[in-house]
């Protein structure tokens, strides 16, 4: 049995790259959790894809065990967060869990767009926050700078941070003795009845699905029975353990405590995360407050290359859907692409992450269609409809007018480049709500339209800066805006994996841009093939695909010229008949590259 007040939760929030997770490393390493010959570079990010890319996808949590200066042995509970803004979902929840946060900011680079919206979690979560300046080694690193950056831009007092390498190793201990020293213990009452929270959940092949638990008061013991209070549904504990990378198994799990417990559940779905757990004898009276379910806001078509790999693709989708409960699919058909389905996701590195996860753990071979938003349709009779893809788009004479979604962005941006990526937000159709400076550096926030930022919008902003932006954003609400359904059209046969919304005064553009890449990319066949871009019945871009051609009169020497226009005419006949029943082959590397359209 612990005492609470030797107890500390917290997570640690920063930037992508800003080292969270190497800082993890070290906390492990330092406090002996794992022994030096298992130890790994980032220990903490388990999937192959986490490893390559070098992001945080998954919140991970392990306990530490510190031995203070003060003599005291103290349990800490580590959560390391995705830095990335398609998983501030996950950020916000495992703040919830934990008391308390370290900032961490690289020396060099100083406040990026999500340290802040990070921070902001932290706060909104009522957590004490321990600045941490990373990196310090680096000869490009100013500690005195952005300790004065951290207090103009996020209002932290930050002239105690500490200063570390994580890398290195560099201030660990420091680092260990503010956690025990600077962030409070956990409140909790053991004798009240046991009230759990449902942070997260995963599915083990082997052990059916893991919860992940944060104890507020009870205590909860391996041979206990008990009830999600959301589902109503209730289970026996089969194990309780706590999470030192490995699974270590205990007898009881007391306040302030986080751990993990297997009860037969079958399906992650039956896990709600922010659910609260309590005994199935002796609940509760009220539960917690819970979370907002995740909303999914990019939606795309996944198809499988091959028709046959149709099943597979099935399964491999509920299998992923077991462990990420963000992710939502539903079936479609398409005239192209054949079978498939209709995806949500919470961001474009979102749905990189499914599809990459997709083509490697199960071997298949897909093709994404354009990522779409959720438009919101008001019809002539008062009803509102959600279009999720632009394919389903009803009659326009019963649409009143079309809402996207907008969201509010923050950039941050080194001065020089200031002009180019205003530039980039007024071409993306975006209004500008404030601009100020911290230092050399410019902060904007813009309201844009989410449609506009799906294609292609974060690389644009990498290649004007010169990566030296960074963005974060959050979505505000729905705007009503002048849509319309762009449609291509080839060789009069309309194409609906590449029917897109655009606004209307773009319309042109797109349509032209479409139709130009579209003629370099089909191959000519036997007949001219007409490819359009059209909004209803009104075409507004066209490009024609010249025909092969064979030589009919090649066999004619001299003589008549009606010979000839006998044989031409001939031709030109049988040319039209093709074009009437021809069929155009449209290859997949076409769809991939017509979709990659850099506007």
């Amino acid at each position: 049995m612990t005492q609470l007040n030797r107890i500390r939760n917290f997570s640690i929030v920063a930037h992508i790259d800003h080292g969270k997770s190497t800082l993890a490393d070290r906390l492990i390493q330092s406090t002996g959790t794992v022994a030096d010959r298992d130890m790994k570079a980032q220990i903490l990010d388990s999937m192959d894809i986490e490893r390559e890319r070098g992001i945080t996808i998954k919140a991970q949590t392990v306990r530490l065990e510190y031995k203070a200066r003060d003599g005291h042995a103290y349990i800490l509970n580590l959560i390391d967060t995705p830095g990335h803004v398609d998983f501030a979902y996950e950020v916000s929840r495992s703040m919830r869990a934990v008391e308390g946060s370290l900032l961490v900011v690289d020396a060099s680079q100083g406040v990026e767009a999500q340290t802040l919206a990070n921070v902001y979690h932290a706060l909104d979560a009522g957590h004490e926050i321990v600045p941490v300046l990373n990196k310090i080694d680096l000869p490009a690193a100013e500690p005195d700078r952005i300790k004065q950056q951290i207090e103009d831009v996020i209002g932290l007092d930050a002239h105690d941070a500490i200063l570390i390498s994580a890398k290195s190793g560099l201030g660990i201990p420091e680092v260990l003795e503010a956690i025990v020293t600077r962030l409070p213990a956990p409140k909790g009452d053991r004798s009240a009845p046991l009230k759990a929270m449902l942070v997260d959940s995963w599915y083990d092949a082997y052990l059916g699905v893991v919860v992940m638990v944060r104890i507020m008061d009870g205590v909860m013991r391996r041979t206990d029975r008990i009830k999600m209070m959301q589902t109503g549904a209730a289970y026996g504990i089969d194990r309780l353990a706590v999470l030192k990378p490995q699974m270590v198994e205990i007898a009881e799990l007391g306040p302030g405590e986080i751990g993990v417990f297997t009860a037969s559940i079958k399906q992650v779905r039956d896990t709600r995360v922010g659910d609260t757990i309590t005994h199935e004898r002796h609940p509760c009276t009220t539960p917690l407050p819970g979370f907002k379910p995740a909303q999914p806001v990019v939606f795309c078509g996944l198809f499988p290359v091959d028709a046959a790999d149709f099943e597979a693709l099935r399964e491999a989708i509920e299998k992923l859907t077991l462990n990420d409960a963000s992710f939502t699919s539903e079936m479609e058909t398409s005239a192209a692409l054949g079978f498939g389905f209709r995806c949500g996701f919470l961001g474009l590195l979102h749905l990189e992450v499914v599809r990459d996860r997709l083509e490697r753990e199960y071997d298949l071979d897909l093709i994404t269609t354009a990522p779409s938003v959720v438009y919101h349709l008001h019809m002539r009779d008062g009803s509102l409809r959600e279009l999720h893809n632009p394919a389903d788009m009803p009659d326009l004479t019963l649409v009143d007018h079309i809402e996207e979604p907008r969201i509010k962005a923050t950039i941050m941006v080194p001065d020089d480049y200031l002009g180019d990526v205003l530039k980039l937000c007024q071409d993306r159709r975006g209004i500008q709500l404030d601009l100020t400076y911290a230092g050399s550096r410019a902060m904007e926030v813009y309201d844009l339209p989410l449609n506009e930022v799906v294609f292609d919008f974060y690389d644009r902003l990498k290649s004007v800066s010169k990566g030296y932006a960074s963005f974060d954003y959050a979505i505000t609400g729905y705007r009503e805006d002048f849509l319309v359904k762009m449609s291509v059209l080839v060789n009069d046969e309309p194409v609906d994996a590449l029917s897109m919304m655009v606004h209307r005064d773009r319309a042109e553009l797109r349509g032209r841009a479409m139709v130009e890449k579209l003629k370099e990319l089909i191959p000519r066949h036997m007949f001219k093939i007409p490819i359009q871009a059209a909004i209803g019945s009104r075409v507004i871009a066209r490009e024609t695909l010249s025909a092969m051609r064979k030589d009919v009169t090649a066999k004619c020497y001299g003589g008549d010229a009606t010979r000839k226009r006998k044989l031409l005419d001939k031709q030109k006949a049988g040319k039209k008949k093709m074009r009437q029943f021809g069929k155009v082959e449209i290859p997949q590397s076409a769809f991939i590259s017509a979709l990659k359209m850099d506007g």
